[in-house]
């Protein structure tokens, strides 16, 4: 049995300020990159999910300079006319069965396809790399998940132009109360980060984000981008269904689900899988306001960070990064408290 080591979430940290000598918040680049090739305006991405990544949230990230990447549980003809009307500015998602439709889109001119399974580190996800990168050298492909350095390795090794790091945090995924696996949002890209800075492959962190505190952390602990679903999700462009309801604020909610849901596949594939438990839920959730609302919180949260770093760009901010580990008490102090 393995010795044990301690891992963090985004509570458990902080960042220590640096010197700065940035004159203004709007001075910093947020430019990074989504793939070994592929340059983005902003470090964020929409979750490749049912509930989230649709037309019109793709509209507003493209204006971003973000690159929308779509989800594969829907119809080959909707996945084609994405890639007809976004063309290189998006990419496909795909699991490890159907190659031959993956190859269809990527002919009609798809970026890259984001190879997506609950546990990236297999012999088969080497293997469908291998395929795509075969027939297609000069498209991207991005593969995950995963939680360890050594998975980061292996599928870099595999071909991959990106890895997207993260087990179990998301917010509608159950995974880890299911299985016991998956490792702290933070100590995950922390680790899979010392390997990518040797590499230069760039890593996605996906999941566990709530505001632009996590974002931050998530870029300074090493990743070139970071994917969110819930708060997209509860946007007024997301793909989510909507319902009235008078009791919220924006007398709109939206339901948000996990793709291992029960009620995403008995929707989608009219069962349970067999010999599957669920590892994710549904809820429906209030709509926060607009996505261009959301990404202005966001991005400006980011710009101010960096400019506590000291830092000119991300990777500035990651060179000077330097982080403490803190109590729970660490969050209350840091709330506003009123009376």
């Amino acid at each position: 049995m393995s010795t044990f080591k301690r891992a963090y979430t985004f509570d458990d940290v902080a960042l220590v300020p640096q010197f700065n000598n940035i004159p203004s918040r709007t001075e910093p680049s947020l430019e990074s990159w989504l793939t070994k090739d592929r340059k983005i305006h902003i470090p964020i991405i929409a979750s490749n999910m049912d509930t989230v990544i649709g037309d019109e949230l793709a509209d507003v990230l493209v204006r971003h300079g973000s690159t929308p990447i779509f989800h594969r549980f829907t119809t080959l003809e909707t996945q084609k006319n994405w890639v007809k009307k976004y063309g290189d500015n998006a990419f496909v998602s795909t699991g490890i069965n159907k190659p031959d439709e993956v190859f269809e889109l990527l002919d009609l001119g798809a970026a890259g396809v984001c190879i997506d399974v609950a546990h990236g580190h297999s012999d088969r996800m080497f293997k469908m790399i291998g395929e795509i990168k075969k027939k297609f050298p000069n498209r991207d492909v991005i593969a995950g998940n995963v939680c360890t350095a050594m998975a980061y390795h292996d599928l870099v090794n595999a071909g991959a132009d990106a890895v997207k790091v993260g087990v179990g945090p998301g917010a509608v995924c159950t995974t880890r109360l299911v299985t016991g696996f998956g490792v702290s949002q933070f100590t995950a890209i922390y680790e899979c980060a010392s390997v990518a800075e040797k590499l230069r492959i760039p890593l996605i962190a996906d999941g566990g984000i709530r505001n632009s505190r996590d974002v931050v952390l998530a870029l300074a602990a090493g990743a070139s981008s970071v994917m969110i679903g819930k708060l997209f999700a509860l946007t007024k462009e997301s793909a989510a269904p909507k319902r009235k309801n008078d009791t919220v604020a924006s007398g709109l909610e939206a339901k948000y689900r996990g793709q291992a849901s029960e009620d995403f596949q008995v929707d989608f594939y009219g069962q349970l899988k067999e010999k599957t438990v669920a590892e994710g839920i549904d809820f429906w959730g209030p709509v926060s306001g607009s996505a261009q609302d959301l990404l202005n919180q966001l991005l400006g949260g980011i710009r101010s960070g960096m400019t506590y770093g000291g830092a000119r760009n991300i990777k500035e901010l990651q060179r000077k990064a330097e982080f403490v580990e803190v109590t729970p008490a660490y969050l209350h102090e840091s709330n506003p408290r009123g009376h």
